[in-house]
């Protein structure tokens, strides 16, 4: 039904038209949130950091004398638990600004 169709209720339709846009806005500002790809890559690699600095941490000796005496995965897995962390870190201080109806028209 449009506009034309029903002059007696015009301030209504444009109420609903308004609501309907302020939640699709709503909701495009949060899966860009969600899939933001720092989350991502940080997420991945705090996983990914966990498993591996823990594998460091349980190496044996024979592994550690595999790689002329350095624990390469406990200190692998350390840098990329800080690095996840940082991903994660920028994600919190800088979130995904919404956009803006501005940018829409463009």
């Amino acid at each position: 039904m449009s506009h034309q169709e029903h002059p007696e209720h015009p301030e209504q339709s444009e109420q609903d038209v308004h609501r309907q846009v302020t939640e699709l806005e709503g909701k495009s500002v949060t899966a860009a949130r969600l899939f933001d790809i720092r989350r991502i890559i940080g997420g991945l690699f705090v996983i990914y950091g966990i498993i591996v600095t823990i594998a460091g941490i349980t190496a044996s000796d024979a592994d550690i004398d595999k790689s002329e005496g350095v624990n390469i995965n406990l200190w692998t897995g350390l840098a990329m638990l800080a690095l996840g962390l940082f991903f994660l870190a920028w994600l919190w201080l800088r979130p995904v600004a919404p956009p803006t109806p501005a940018d829409d028209a463009t």
